[in-house]
């Protein structure tokens, strides 16, 4: 299991909590971690305008490369993946109100200047969304 200061580390090397996300489970998902990363990249601080967590978004894109479905007329794989994520989603909301990035950061928004630098002053991107990325990697060891 990674921990937050893993977590901090590779947002101290320059990696966003989405492509955490994915890297993490690239191996059981048959993908390399530079394909995992890069398929990941744009979605880090809500797709970098406070929308929804890259966290999030990232775990969803692990449920869909595990589950989903890509061939046509297989109703069963589909609804396994949506059964996935319906559980994912139930056990976030446990944890988190929201899975927007911004309510999650208590409305200051990573694209807003003045946002970054209340966060940047309260150390939120390394404390607050390590354990979120954690958080999230604990359901879907749980759930996959």
């Amino acid at each position: 299991m990674i921990t937050t200061n893993e977590v901090a580390e590779l947002f101290a090397q320059g990696f966003d909590c989405s492509q955490v996300i994915v890297s993490y489970f690239a191996e059981d998902l048959g993908i390399d971690d530079k394909t995992a990363k890069k398929v990941s990249a744009c979605f880090g601080g809500g797709m970098f305008e406070g929308n929804v967590c890259g966290a999030y978004t990232g775990a969803l894109m692990v449920i869909g490369l595990k589950y989903g479905h890509c061939e046509p007329n297989t109703p069963d794989v589909k609804n396994q993946n949506i059964a996935k994520l319906v559980e994912f989603k139930q056990k976030f909301a446990e944890k988190h109100n929201s899975c927007v990035c911004e309510n999650l950061l208590g409305g200051l928004n990573l694209s807003i200047p003045k946002d970054m630098e209340v966060l940047a002053e309260k150390n939120t991107l390394m404390t607050f969304c390590p354990q979120l990325v954690v958080d999230i990697i604990e359901i879907l060891e749980e759930i996959l």
